[in-house]
């Protein structure tokens, strides 16, 4: 056997047969895969329903609780799969297809046409990252598929030797389930085994993987045909009792959604665990950049979406003369990709749920796990690497979609690979959903930011609340030349001084796990590329709830350019372990002590 590298070995592959599977015949079988896969990050806020004003920097949503729950799986099937992002440390082509509105997505599954599809580690790390569970795939299709699904269904002991071999691959790569997808005929005398199949893959994944789940595909009916109900009916609720959820083929009609609704009632089914299918190419359904309208039907009845083959926006680019074959990526690619893509996402926001961030310290490059230069501190790192892809780099990214008012730009970075360049001037606009519940009355925030004299004006601004969730207030970070200013529901803070930054930096309880790019005291435009670091530092009298992040770019009349983003911290602090004095520029807001917030 020929000597594999420690990176071919990392490298996403499919399993074809029963042998494969059963021996474990994978290249990364010895590596521990704990070295490289993040592990899943919890999410405890609640989603919300930020509806048709999910850009606005405001407290207007719908909280979701168990009679409106909605959620969302991407089946993510591009040309086959196992692509650019099948290695683990990077390929070259900076401007392959990336997904990265994951606020929005509860499960992610890598789907080929394989028997089982293994999901690359990329894409296991940029959804765990973003507290996104993922699936892999098995699929049995066509006269080899009712091969290997026969030899599985064998017997009920084949059966436990399959499922335990499907259960040590999520372990050793590090993934939550399955969508188990027969697209073939089954034997009537092998039904009893693959609902036992599924029952065991169902309950062995649920109890032996954290946050394990196994979903089922609309496909054969309970007598063994091959026949898409395209809905939930007697024929096929079997399949579901012996899952976590069902994903509905795309071919569903109105009546469709009526039945299904009814079969829930009777069945006492929570109605969210049916995913009406949407294939984005089109097929039996309103799609493309109209896939709003078919959303919208499945939302109406609460039922949750599944999103077939999200990539549209990049694959189709073929259409218009794009190139996206291009070895090492193309700008034109690349911009027109992320242009198409964000519009064809904000036309969905309004009817998808946002899961809001809840863990401090909260730190963010913006970088899309791609890009055409690795910059660090606002340079660019001398390495023999230049463009990259590699979704393991991907920060954690925006809660909502930013089509038209900010761009993501690949020609400066403060960090990673690209940065926000901001297009809305004049008009606050929401960047991140959070739900940062502040113990300890005291907030640390950092920006990254580049932006001329000349060109105007840049705050960031963070939207909290009281503990009880009854006064809003705005606390605009900005320059206000060393000036605090109180108004009713408004607060301006200045930049705390730089020479007072020593001193909270190296708190590793207040600055914990900060980017050693943020931490220079003297961060000017000479020495960082033009980018520059604000921080600021406020206090509170009592307990608050930071429930947004936004922007507001105030344009200058002669500017010549715009506010570029480069990165934000957020982290909360002892207020009393420290005594700075006014002229930091530390800023204090009595919250309770005061009418401020009315």
């Amino acid at each position: 056997m020929s000597y594999l590298s420690l990176e071919d070995q990392l490298e996403a592959e499919a399993l074809h047969n029963n042998d494969q599977l059963l021996n474990f015949k994978v290249r990364s079988k010895h590596i521990d895969w704990r070295l490289y896969v993040n592990p899943l990050r919890p999410r405890y806020a609640k989603p919300i329903y930020l509806k048709k004003q999910f850009n606005l920097l405001s407290n207007y949503y719908e909280q979701m609780d168990e009679k409106n729950r909605r959620e969302l799986l991407l089946c993510h099937d591009m040309m086959g799969n196992y692509l650019e992002d099948r290695h683990f440390n990077s390929s070259k082509k900076f401007d392959d297809y990336r997904f990265y509105h994951w606020s929005a997505v509860d499960y992610f599954c890598y789907f080929s046409h394989n028997y089982i599809t293994i999901p690359p580690c990329g894409w296991i790390n940029a959804a765990h990252k973003h507290g996104v569970r993922v699936l892999g795939t098995f699929i049995t299709e066509g006269h080899n598929g009712e091969q290997l699904l026969h030899e599985v269904l064998a017997s009920s002991e084949m059966v436990n030797n399959i499922v335990n071999a499907l259960v040590k691959l999520c372990k050793h790569y590090g993934f939550e389930g399955w969508l188990v997808n027969v697209e073939c005929k089954v034997n009537p005398n092998d039904m009893e085994n693959l609902f036992y199949f599924l029952d065991r893959l169902h309950f062995a994944v649920e109890d032996q993987i954290s946050h394990g789940i196994t979903l089922w595909y609309d496909s054969i009916i309970e007598t063994g045909q091959l026949l898409w109900q395209n809905e939930l009916n007697a024929k096929n609720v079997r399949f579901l009792k012996s899952s976590h959820g069902m994903l509905i083929n795309y071919s569903w009609t109105d009546k469709s959604l009526e039945v299904t609704r009814s079969l829930c009632e009777q069945e006492q089914a929570a109605c969210q665990t049916v995913f009406f299918g949407i294939d984005i190419f089109g097929r039996s359904q309103i799609a493309k950049f109209h896939s709003k309208q078919t959303l919208a039907r499945i939302a109406k009845q609460c039922f949750s979406a599944g999103i077939f083959a999200p990539a549209w926006t990049y694959e189709t680019l073929q259409q218009y003369g794009y190139n996206i074959k291009h070895i090492t990526g193309r700008n034109d690619v690349n911009e027109a990709f992320l242009q198409r893509n964000e519009k064809f996402w904000w036309s969905l926001w309004e009817h998808l749920p946002t899961y809001p961030y809840h863990y401090l310290p909260f730190y963010t490059d913006f970088c899309l796990g791609s890009g055409k230069q690795v910059y660090s501190c606002g340079k660019t790192e001398i390495s023999n690497e230049s463009s990259f892809f590699n979704l393991s780099r991907q920060s954690l990214q925006p809660s909502v979609p930013l089509h038209e008012v900010a761009t993501r730009y690949y020609e400066d970075a403060f960090n990673g690979g690209s940065c926000l360049r901001i297009e809305q001037h004049d008009r606050t606009f929401r960047l991140f959903a959070t739900d940062f519940k502040l113990q300890h009355n005291g907030l640390v925030c950092a920006y990254a930011y580049k932006l001329q004299e000349r060109d105007g004006e840049f705050d960031c601004i963070l939207h909290f609340c009281t503990d009880n969730n009854t006064h809003d207030c705005y606390l605009f970070l900005g320059d206000y030349y060393d000036m605090f200013s109180l108004y009713k529901g408004r607060c301006y803070v200045s930049p705390f001084k730089t020479k007072y930054n020593e001193e909270l930096l190296n708190d590793s309880v207040a600055c914990p796990d900060i980017p050693m790019s943020l931490t220079s005291d003297d961060v000017t435009s000479a020495n960082h590329n033009g980018w520059r670091v604000r921080y600021y530092v406020v206090g509170f009298d009592g307990p608050v709830n930071i429930k947004d992040i936004g922007l507001l770019y105030r344009k200058s009349m002669n500017a010549k350019d715009t506010a570029y983003l480069g990165a934000v911290y957020l982290n909360e602090f002892d207020v009393d372990a420290y005594n700075f004095p006014m002229v930091s520029n530390f800023a204090y807001i009595p919250v309770y002590g005061k009418d401020l917030l009315n």
